[in-house]
């Protein structure tokens, strides 16, 4: 675990180029605005928002995982379980953590101007799974944190559940083209990247469906899960009614839309 920030980083580095390279051999849709300034804005948040976590909390979830194994804090930590039944426990409740935490997202409108800087690119690909606002990823955090407090899982399934969530946000919001027996199969047990595509369509009904992060058994268990934007991959619109001025989306504007933004018609029970 002393190598946490190594190995997280060649995972995110290796991932990336990957399904970079998958769209552009690949490509799913043809992208509507400059993807250099798309680009730079949403990679920039990749360098903020590490910073600001380092700037506001202690501890991040390995570090918490690690505490909270030392102390004794924590379901598994006070009972007898096998180390793999604990890695699993550990992955699987986290995930569905997220799955909450997206859907309080969408439901809470406070929480929802944070959300809304996702939402709001105009465009679809691997760059937009990273795209969310500083404040946004201090409450993840803290949330991600109070699971691992409370459940009390390993350091190293914490480890491995931050790999799989930084890869599949990456790959589900890919710009790539899957054949469509293979989506079917990958989305039975995973969310792929036409499944997630849905979330971002500028319909409402459908921004509010596919929540799910990694595994795709929450939205079919909740009620949650939309097959198909009704438009079709092609011709869908991504984003948000309110915001489709492309000059309006740098990085500044991005970083003051939770304050100044038009909320729109979300939350969900609008």
């Amino acid at each position: 675990m002393e190598h946490e920030i190594a190995i997280r980083l060649i995972f995110f580095v290796s991932i990336f180029i990957l399904v970079a390279l998958w769209e552009f051999r690949m490509p799913r849709r043809a992208l509507t605005t400059s993807k250099k300034w798309r680009w730079f804005a949403n990679l920039s948040l990749t360098v903020i928002n590490p910073v600001s976590l380092r700037l506001v909390l202690p501890v991040f979830a390995v570090e918490m995982a690690r505490t909270a194994q030392a102390n004794g804090w924590g379901l598994l930590n006070n009972i007898g379980t096998s180390s793999v039944v604990a890695l699993g426990a550990g992955i699987v409740v986290l995930d569905f953590g997220m799955y909450l935490q997206h859907v309080m997202f969408h439901a809470v409108p406070l929480l929802w101007r944070l959300h809304m800087v996702h939402h709001a690119d105009l465009d679809f690909d691997l760059t937009t799974g990273l795209r969310f606002h500083p404040v946004e990823i201090i409450l993840s955090m803290i949330l991600k944190m109070s699971i691992i407090f409370a459940l009390g899982p390993p350091v190293i399934s914490v480890l491995v559940f931050e790999i799989i969530l930084n890869a599949m946000a990456m790959f589900n919001h890919g710009n790539i083209k899957l054949a469509p027996p293979l989506d079917r199969f990958i989305r039975s047990f995973l969310v792929t990247p036409d499944m997630h595509r849905v979330h971002h369509s500028v319909i409402v009904r459908e921004t509010n469906s596919n929540y799910g992060f990694n595994f795709s058994v929450w939205d079919r268990l909740f009620g949650t899960y939309v097959a198909q934007p009704s438009k079709g991959h092609q011709d869908m619109i991504i984003g948000l009614s309110q915001f489709r001025d492309p000059s309006r989306l740098t990085l500044p504007w991005i970083l003051i839309l939770p304050f100044i933004g038009d909320v729109g018609k979300q939350p969900i029970n609008c």
